[in-house]
């Protein structure tokens, strides 16, 4: 199989799954795909490193849809067949969403369920009485539903675990494992990660059984962003911010900081500069960042400030630019930042904002990535009269 001509017809799908992405518009498989579809469909297990933004839902959702197309249920109500695990609300919707695309054209249709705290629980538990041919979960709710009887693992068929360095980084460790402990050992696993650190791959090592490994360079997969670092002093980040969004124009634009209040303050600046944005953080209720974030993805919204909840698994289409108004506090979230951009071939811009302060820190995320960005300083900038203050 010529991989540059390849089909995902050539991978080993059929065709109720390749007639629907055809109508997505998937003309044909990324290099994820191509290397964890058949492997997948195989029965093999499965260890990736790489980044969001390469097409990695599309790669484990399709194989284990088609086993379900293959293999009738068994056993009786309430229990679950697929298991994927990811660290967000936000990111679980958006699996969850992309998967029931991606069988559309499957008859009889798969249960998909997705499952995540911030709402009632109650409804939730309605809803998996007739179990799940695939559930989306956080570990949060996954436990407490498992708690309350609400479901069963025993016959679980498959299991993904999706940004897997998010869910230790958020001190789901205890929760992955009690999960673990409910799960049958006669199972496909499969584990995605942007990157692999000492938990990450004791993780893998538990949990995989003689994985296919794939590593996707990040240098490779970030060719498409134009990275840029301006140097500025702190008070000085907030002008010239307004004075890149009016210059460039963009018609989109993600701002990442690191905390909620960074956020608020940013969002009132921009505002009295005539600049309308919105806040996406955890302070907000749960529709209030469904709205704001479907807004955004449908570009009804131009500017959208963020902290690291938006760096994971949010797919917006075409979106030219991300700014780190701050530096993420890890240098893995850089990576996962700035992929907010330059996603399915698409090129995008990513600008860092650094203070003296932040010299240090910056320096630490060029070595753990290999980057050799070039810096400009902006000197002798004169601050608007309102923020001489």
């Amino acid at each position: 199989m010529n991989v540059h001509h390849a089909t995902f017809a050539d991978l080993g799908l059929m065709a109720p799954l390749t007639r629907q992405l055809s109508q997505l518009g998937y003309d044909s498989p990324r290099g994820v795909q191509l290397a964890a579809i058949p492997a997948m469909l195989q029965g093999r297990d499965l260890k990736v490193q790489a980044n969001t933004g390469c097409g990695k839902t599309a790669a484990f959702a399709l194989p284990l849809l088609q086993r379900l197309m293959m293999t009738p249920p068994s056993g009786p109500r309430r229990f679950v067949r697929t298991l994927i695990l990811t660290p967000s609300r936000e990111l679980a919707m958006q699996v969850g969403e992309s998967i029931r695309k991606y069988c559309a054209q499957i008859s009889p249709s798969p249960r998909v369920l997705t499952v995540y705290g911030g709402v009632s629980v109650n409804s939730q538990m309605m809803a998996l009485r007739g179990g799940a041919d695939v559930l989306v979960a956080t570990p949060g709710r996954l436990l407490d539903l498992l708690v309350k009887n609400a479901l069963k693992l025993d016959r679980l068929e498959a299991l993904v675990l999706d940004e897997a360095d998010k869910l230790l980084s958020l001190g789901f460790a205890d929760e992955l494992s009690q999960v673990f402990d409910r799960l049958p050992k006669n199972r496909q696993s499969a584990l995605f990660s942007a990157t692999f650190g000492d938990e990450v791959t004791a993780l893998a090592g538990k949990l995989l059984r003689d994985p296919l490994d794939v590593t996707l360079a990040v240098e490779t997969d970030k060719a498409d962003i134009s990275q840029r670092v301006i140097e500025v002093a702190a008070e000085c980040k907030t002008p010239l911010l307004i004075q890149l969004i009016k210059q460039h124009k963009w018609p989109q634009l993600l701002v990442f900081a690191n905390a909620k209040q960074t956020c608020n303050r940013l969002q009132q600046k921009l505002q009295r500069a005539g600049i309308s944005t919105q806040v996406f953080h955890g302070d907000k209720s749960q529709g209030k960042r469904v709205s704001v974030l479907n807004d955004f993805k449908q570009g009804k919204l131009q500017i959208l400030i963020a902290t690291d909840i938006a760096a994971r698994g949010l797919d917006i289409d075409k979106l030219p630019a991300v700014v780190n108004y701050e530096l993420p506090r890890s240098p893995a979230d850089y990576i996962h930042r700035i992929g907010r951009t330059g996603r399915a071939g698409e090129s995008g811009v990513a600008l860092s904002l650094i203070c003296p302060d932040e010299f240090h820190h910056f320096r630490v995320i060029e070595k753990k990535h290999q980057l050799r960005l070039s810096r400009e300083q902006v000197s002798g900038f004169e601050l608007p009269a309102q923020e001489r203050m």
